[in-house]
């Protein structure tokens, strides 16, 4: 290895072990002083730091790759190894909290007293991932009840320090992944059509209806054949009910009737027409790779969900349902999040609505996704 003045670096200078070795030391900076355990929990957590640092790049990088007007063909396969880094990057963190549950409870107790009222909640980096990721500020869960999200990463006086300044800065940066990738996914041609075009609007309601009508048909031979397994004539009813309801829940989605802006509401509707499409029509050549960023997305999301969880299987397994460090009610609000803090709603809703390929209605304009060049 060698600096820029093309003089020898050795590798613990390249990577600042020394630096790096000293600091598990916690509050006082002396390692001798603490447990095994306690180095443990100290040195797990810094790792996981240093994994939101490397997600917060590649975030970045992605985000400012969709959010270009048009997203340069060569650069997909990049956008697909991002994504394939951040959710390998959280499966690695998730296997972490293996290291964390060789800690008994009582080993824990030991210096748990010292985090008081620090806590996880206050690891900005996470919730600039979530920011940055594009988690809704009204999907949030109050780390304390009656409180504000923000207030955990305050000063204990009360005062803005540096991890709120991180996050306002990150929260100023805009746009969020979500965002950037959204409005990608609005430019992209449904059965041809691009937005802008004369008969756009047209083209994506023909585009829904035809699909709704095929999947009614799917849906139709599907429920026949469960309700006549029903075992009486009031679960047949609620099969019918249930299917029914399916039926109007795909339609109100794809057309947006849950956006009250009208032009929201036609934006919205191309966006998750989109989507479908890209996914109903994935075999085409020039679809591929979209869909495997809409793939890799959710692929992301989901590492993070199980992240979520396992922190809570973690926490119960060595404290049990007890109040966290920082107040907040432990286990029960790790779960919450894992349930209810979702960025990406829109595209897991797609999945719900997809058919077989046979039951799909043949795309329009096909040729424009195809492959071409000159041969001679």
């Amino acid at each position: 290895m060698t600096n820029d003045d093309a003089s020898p670096i050795t590798y613990w200078d390249y990577i600042n072990t020394p630096e790096l070795l000293s600091l598990q030391g916690g509050v006082d900076g002396d390692e001798s002083k603490l447990s095994q355990e306690e180095v443990v929990f100290i040195t797990v957590h810094q790792v996981f730091e240093l994994w939101f640092k490397l997600m917060l790049r590649d975030l970045t990088v992605a985000r400012d790759l969709f959010a270009q007007e048009h997203v340069p063909d060569d650069q997909m396969a990049g956008a697909c190894r991002l994504l394939r880094r951040l959710k390998l990057t959280l499966e690695q963190g998730t296997k972490h909290f293996d290291l964390v549950e060789t800690i008994t409870t009582r080993d824990y107790l030991e210096f748990r007293d010292k985090l008081f009222p620090a806590n996880g909640g206050q690891s900005v980096q996470f919730r600039e991932v979530e920011v940055l990721l594009g988690l809704d500020e009204s999907e949030r869960i109050p780390y304390v009840t009656g409180g504000k999200f923000d207030d955990v990463l305050s000063e204990l006086d009360g005062r803005a320090g540096w991890s709120m300044r991180r996050l306002r800065e990150r929260q100023a940066d805009t746009p969020t992944f979500k965002d950037a990738l959204l409005s990608w996914l609005y430019r992209t041609p449904i059965d041809g059509s691009r937005p802008g075009d004369d008969d756009d609007d047209a083209a994506v309601e023909t585009f829904i209806e035809t699909f709704l009508e095929h999947r009614r048909s799917a849906l139709a031979d599907l429920s026949e054949r469960v309700v006549a397994m029903a075992p009486s004539p009031a679960e047949a009813e609620d099969l019918r009910a249930r299917y029914a309801s399916e039926i109007e829940s795909a339609e109100s989605f794809l057309r947006a009737r849950d956006i009250d802006d009208a032009t929201e509401r036609l934006h919205t509707r191309r966006i998750r027409a989109a989507a479908l499409f890209i996914e109903s029509y994935r075999e085409l050549p020039l679809l591929a790779m979209p869909r495997d960023v809409v793939d890799g997305v959710l692929a992301v999301e989901h590492a993070f969900l199980v992240l979520r969880q396992r922190h809570a299987r973690m926490a119960e397994w060595v404290i049990g349902r007890r109040v966290g460090t920082g107040g907040s009610s432990g286990v029960d609000y790790l779960d919450n999040a894992a349930l209810s803090q979702r960025v990406f709603q829109d595209l897991w809703t797609v999945r719900m609505l997809l058919v077989r390929r046979d039951s799909l209605p043949d795309p329009k304009n096909a040729e424009k996704y195809g492959f071409s060049f000159d041969a001679e």
